[in-house]
């Protein structure tokens, strides 16, 4: 059926002349195919006959047409609405930072159409893709209302919703003091006087003189200077964290640095400096030494959730699709007994183990939080990368540069999204791979994620019989639509993928 020479037919008709198609309903039983045409002006009975005429034309033969008219004049308010009810499935993420204020719609001044705008704050044009989003919804309204519907997109300042109490003035500061262990077995290579202790590497979070670290070599490698002057790199552990260790060699030692082995203990005297953008552990001196045997290390002492957030603030989010089927089915109570958050991250790439020192970056982060089983409030936002992006991950995520730029760093973000996450459990799609990122970055700043996980991957793999278990994959099976590959729309989905699935099972799984 060719729509556009088919809306020319009918519009010629008198009053339709903005009819729209909203849809065809076929009955094979009685081979009757009823179309569904809504126009905004008083008709005649002829002019309905005639436009059943016009739809049976379209028809393949032996079936018989129907029509069924609505006349619809709507108002800004009925506009508006179809604008958010629209959005809900064109785009969850952008619905959720819509409130019916945000939307302003002028009718146009002979009634038929209107001109819209939505309002999204600075931080919120750079996480949706707004220019999709305007076009999508205009399309849409044209489509199923009459007249002409043109829309924009305006920059506002948006107050941060307020979820909790008001702050107290001031946090008790938490006082961290570096776990050391006692060196043994001191044979000298290098010289200078045996230290007393060594920092747990874990610990060494910061730039630092003078600072020793004690473990075991996992990995050496001799290399050369420009000027042929051999170095040495080592990767060492001492059971709480992996350290690269770098040493320029003297005339002196050189061979007692080429004698050592994997597996060999030694303790190392030099200074934590960044170098790139990263900490990097320069040893001044290399002698043999580690752990006493037996000796049991403390565990590390974590912080505390923030009394207040202070760079990210969630907002409220919900998800009206959703709670329209809660009206008509019960919750199993293991989804109202608790409160999970489905997170997402977008990347710099897949290395979310530090080998060699080098961990990729996380460069957004979408969450939503799910209490009494419905989709509550969420927690969106980029994260400043020191590093240009990668050409293949701007293409994957359509995020770049320019995005990131104002962005807060990993570190002011992670005690909120550490807050936000306070006494719920983790979901994710996939999990581990984003909760290595997430418990990387924590450890440095002394925050420890040890919540239970669920993953909606091994619970799809589970339940549902599929040809794979993507997250697209997934969303299809349960008519979800976002947009992949940007971090809050993919948490929103995966938390309606969640509901779905718990309430398929009728429990959380065992973990």
């Amino acid at each position: 059926m060719k729509t556009a020479e088919f809306l020319r037919e009918i519009r010629a008709v008198d009053g339709f002349p903005r009819a729209v198609l909203t849809g065809i309903e076929a009955e094979k039983k009685s081979g009757t195919a009823t179309f569904l045409i809504t126009t905004d002006v008083a008709y005649t009975a002829g002019a309905a006959e005639r436009l059943r005429e016009i739809c049976a034309e379209y028809l393949p033969a032996g079936m018989t047409a129907a029509v069924k008219i609505s006349k619809l004049v709507p108002d800004a308010a009925a506009v508006r609405d179809k604008i958010l009810s629209l959005l809900r499935g064109l785009s969850p993420a952008a619905a959720s930072f819509l409130r019916p204020g945000d939307v302003e719609v002028a009718m146009n001044a002979d009634g038929h159409g209107a001109r819209f705008c939505l309002d999204f704050s600075a931080d919120e044009k750079k996480i949706l893709q707004t220019g999709e989003i305007l076009d999508a919804v205009s399309a849409a309204l044209n489509k199923t209302l009459c007249g002409s519907y043109l829309g924009a997109v305006r920059e506002t300042e948006k107050a941060a919703p307020v979820l909790e109490a008001e702050p107290p003035a001031e946090e008790e500061e938490e006082i961290f003091v570096p776990r050391t262990f006692p060196v043994a077995d001191f044979v000298p290579v290098d010289g200078g006087d045996k230290p007393a202790s060594a920092v747990c590497m874990a610990d060494c979070n910061g730039e630092q003189e003078d600072l020793t670290v004690c473990g075991k070599i996992l990995f050496m490698q001799e290399k050369q200077t420009g000027k042929g002057k051999p170095y040495f790199v080592f990767q060492l552990s001492d059971g709480t964290a992996r350290m690269r260790v770098t040493y320029f060699s003297k005339q002196a030692t050189v061979e007692k640095i080429r004698a050592l082995q994997t597996g060999d203990s030694i303790v190392c005297t030099g200074a934590n400096e960044l170098y790139g953008g990263a900490l990097s552990y320069n040893a001044k001196r290399i002698n043999r030494g580690g752990m006493p045997a037996d000796y049991v290390i403390k565990e590390r002492p974590m912080k505390h959730a923030p009394a207040a957030y202070h760079t990210v603030f969630p907002s409220p989010c919900g998800d009206f699709v959703q709670t329209d089927l809660f009206v008509r089915e019960e919750l199993p109570a293991a989804l109202k007994a608790h409160d999970f958050v489905v997170f997402d991250l977008e990347t710099t790439g897949l290395n979310n183990t530090a080998v060699g020192g080098v961990m990729d970056s996380i460069i957004e982060i979408g969450a939503v939080k799910i209490k009494g089983g419905r989709i509550s409030e969420k927690f969106s936002t980029f994260v400043a990368c020191e590093k240009k992006l990668p050409p293949e991950i701007v293409k994957i995520t359509g995020i770049t540069d320019d995005m990131l730029a104002g962005a807060p760093a990993v570190d002011k973000v992670i005690p909120d999204f550490y807050k936000f996450c306070d006494g719920c459990y983790l979901v994710g799609h996939n999990v581990t791979f984003d909760y290595r990122f997430i418990e990387f970055y924590a450890e440095k700043e002394r925050y420890a994620f040890k919540q239970k996980r669920f993953d909606t991957l091994a619970l799809g793999q589970e339940l549902l019989r599929l040809p794979n278990y993507k997250l697209n994959t997934l969303a299809d099976f349960y008519h979800i639509t976002f947009n992949h590959h940007r971090a809050f729309d993919d948490a929103l989905a995966t938390a309606k993928i969640f509901i779905e699935l718990v309430k398929r099972r009728g429990s959380l799984p065992e973990n």
